[in-house]
C-alpha cells in the first residue's frame, strides 16, 4: 500500500485520553487545584501546544476530565443496578450508595472532594450536562435529577459517619423524595 492509499487515523482520541489520564494522576497526587497545564501536557508525553488545542484552557480540561470520569461512574453504577424493576426507592438506594462507593474507590475521583478542591467539584456538577444525565437515569424529573447530583455530591464531600449511617439517611430522606417523582 503506498503512503497516499494508507486510511487516516484520527489520533485525537487518544492523544485525549492520554491527556486526561496523565491529569487525574496529577489530580489524586496534588490536588485538582494544584496541577498546572505544563505539569499535565510533561505527564501526557505530549507538547503544551497539543495539550491547549484539545483544552483551551484549565478549566475545559477539568470539565472534560469530571464528564469522562461521571460517564465511566455511571456505568458502573447501571450495572450495580441489574434489573431496574424493583422498588423505586431500592433503586435509588442502590444506585446512591453505588455512585458514592465507585468515587470513593478511585483516588483520581476522591480528589476531587478533598476540602481544597470541593467547591470547584460542585460547580462543576451543577454546571454539567453529563452529570444531570447522570441524575435522570434515576428519575425522569429534571429537578430531582439535580437535587440528587447535590446530594450525592454533598455526601462525598461531608460522608456520613460509616457506611450503615449513610444507608440509613439515603433510604430515609433521600429515596422517598426521589421516588416520589417515579412516573
Amino acid at each position: 500500500m503506498t503512503p497516499s492509499a494508507t486510511p487516516w487515523v484520527d489520533r485525537r482520541a487518544p492523544a485525549v485520553e492520554r491527556i486526561l489520564d496523565a491529569a487525574g494522576a496529577l489530580f489524586a497526587e496534588r490536588g485538582v487545584d494544584g496541577v498546572a497545564m505544563g505539569e499535565i501536557a510533561v505527564a501526557a508525553g505530549c507538547s503544551r501546544a497539543t495539550l491547549y488545542r484539545y483544552f483551551p484552557d484549565r478549566p475545559a480540561l477539568q470539565l472534560a476530565f469530571v464528564q469522562r470520569e461521571a460517564i465511566r461512574v455511571g456505568a458502573l453504577v447501571l450495572a450495580d443496578l441489574g434489573d431496574p424493576t424493583g422498588a423505586a426507592d431500592d433503586l435509588v438506594t442502590t444506585a446512591v450508595l453505588s455512585a458514592l462507593r465507585h468515587v470513593r474507590a478511585a483516588p483520581t475521583l476522591a480528589a476531587w472532594f478533598r476540602e481544597t478542591d470541593a467547591g470547584r467539584t460542585a460547580d462543576l456538577a451543577q454546571g454539567s450536562e453529563v452529570i444531570e444525565a447522570l441524575g435522570l437515569t434515576v428519575t425522569d424529573d429534571p429537578d430531582a435529577a439535580r437535587w440528587l447530583v447535590r446530594v450525592i455530591v454533598s455526601l462525598l464531600t461531608v460522608p456520613g459517619g460509616d457506611a450503615a449511617e449513610e444507608r440509613r439517611l439515603v433510604e430515609r430522606f433521600v429515596a422517598p423524595v426521589i421516588a416520589l417523582t417515579a412516573p
